[in-house]
């Protein structure tokens, strides 16, 4: 089981950049593919971004692409998401997620092995 805690959060106006940190426990986190997931009030929770294990293979939903990247430094335990040009529409909750067992990426919710608490991102207009 990892333990992975998000941070960097908060309000920023349409069209500004925010950084959140998902920063994971144990001495194992090179093992997990990571991702992140957001969850919009009402809405399934759903697939953002995600990391290979060494950091060498990325991938995008269309919604963000172009706009988010996502990256880890397997030294620090940490992942990142690199969120600019945001718009309202990507006001959600933000988690970040470990892939489960064997699985190299996770890009939906069955192929999570852990989650993070989520941390909260709204963009105003």
């Amino acid at each position: 089981q990892v333990q992975l805690v998000e941070s960097g959060g908060g309000l920023v106006q349409a069209g500004g950049s925010l950084r959140l940190s998902c920063a994971a426990s144990g001495r194992t986190f090179s093992n997990y593919g990571m991702g992140w997931f957001r969850q919009a009030p009402g809405k399934e929770r759903e697939f953002v971004a995600a990391i290979s294990r060494s950091g060498s293979s990325t991938v995008y939903a269309d919604s963000v692409k172009g706009r988010f990247t996502i990256s880890r430094d397997n030294a620090k335990n940490t992942v990142y998401l690199q969120m600019n040009s945001l718009k309202p529409e990507d006001t959600a909750d933000y988690y970040c997620a470990s892939s489960r067992g064997l699985i190299v990426i996770p890009l939906s919710p069955p192929t999570v092995g852990s989650w993070g608490q989520g941390t909260q991102v709204t963009v105003s207009s």
